[in-house]
């Protein structure tokens, strides 16, 4: 009788071990960042951009999205050789965008992406020839789906390098 309530006590607490180790391994994290390189190439004269984000927060971004233009059933995934391409693209070149002293955008070209276990690589090139001095950078990415996000850029032309952290309130910096 004893080792039948023992084993009704196991059967009942295995779902719940099992629900908590899954909970434990998924994907979900407290915080919400991406890191940017921003290099600059002198042999191509353009700035050669790869982002890092969490692949779960370019997917929810993505699928917001979409609710707000209408498209109610647009649940994005994420993955190599999907057809997301054209999301993710569009999403990107509104969120990441290079713009002269007169705040005109400079024309940044979508490259492609890569995806990771938990992470998407994104890739642009954004024609550029000159000195910074002047010019505005805004990296909202993510930031109208997380109050929290902040976006690491970490821009390299020539010799100098410097870091910004770009977070809600304080999307665009000048260079």
């Amino acid at each position: 009788m004893v080792e039948n309530k023992e084993r009704t006590k196991r059967l009942i607490r295995f779902p719940f071990l099992i629900f908590f180790i899954l909970t434990l391994s998924s994907s979900v994290h407290d915080y919400h960042v991406s890191v940017t390189q921003m290099q600059y190439n002198p042999a191509l004269k353009t700035f050669e951009v790869s982002i890092r984000m969490f692949t779960d927060d370019l997917e929810r971004a993505l699928s917001q999205r979409g609710l707000i233009q209408g498209n109610d059933k647009q649940r994005v995934v994420i993955s190599n050789n999907d057809k997301n391409d054209p999301l993710v693209e569009r999403y990107v070149l509104k969120s990441f965008v290079l713009m002269d002293s007169q705040k005109k955008p400079v024309a940044a070209k979508y490259v492609g992406k890569e995806q990771e276990e938990d992470a998407t690589w994104v890739y642009l090139e954004i024609p550029f020839n000159g000195p910074l001095n002047g010019f505005k950078l805004q990296n909202s990415t993510l930031m109208e789906v997380f109050d929290d996000q902040v976006n690491m850029t970490n821009i390299k032309n020539a010799s100098e390098k410097r870091t910004f952290l770009f977070k809600k309130g304080q999307s665009v910096h000048i260079l």
